[in-house]
């Protein structure tokens, strides 16, 4: 569900553990930037109405032929280990290939985050061999 002037409040509240702090931005700090540059599309990731995480993704047609990136996507500390973040996932990538129509979609990991990376190479993400500019390393997924 789209964050907006409803949810924001509730989304800004979500967590991840204390050692995961590195591995992300706030959600404060992702929802400033989505502020500031409109190609972002943060969502508030819900299980039976119950706001259980957060994910932020967008189309940036530059540079030529542009990229979709899923930029964000975490799930609070309290719903952690539920299955969630599969769950997410193949939603987003099912709503980003809808949205978009892109053969490939990107995203940027923490290299100490091995979690989260095992989680998207399960999916079909494999490293590029490039950093982005927070010097994270840079996966893609080819979706058709």
């Amino acid at each position: 569900e789209a964050v907006n002037s409803r949810n924001r409040a509730e989304v800004e509240h979500l967590e991840v553990f204390a050692d995961q702090s590195g591995f992300i931005e706030s959600v404060t700090q992702c929802l400033q930037e989505a502020d500031k540059l409109e190609l972002w599309r943060p969502v508030g990731i819900y299980d039976l109405g119950m706001l259980i995480g957060f994910a932020m993704y967008g189309y940036f047609p530059e540079p030529a032929p542009g990229q979709v990136w899923l930029d964000r996507l975490l799930i609070d500390r309290r719903f952690q280990g539920r299955g969630y973040g599969r769950a997410a996932l193949a939603a987003l990538l099912e709503r980003l290939e809808r949205e978009y129509h892109k053969k490939r979609i990107y995203l940027s990991v923490v290299e100490a985050n091995r979690p989260a990376a095992a989680l998207y190479e399960s999916f079909g993400f494999r490293f590029t061999g490039e950093r982005d500019t927070h010097g994270e390393r840079v996966m893609c997924l080819r979706t058709r």
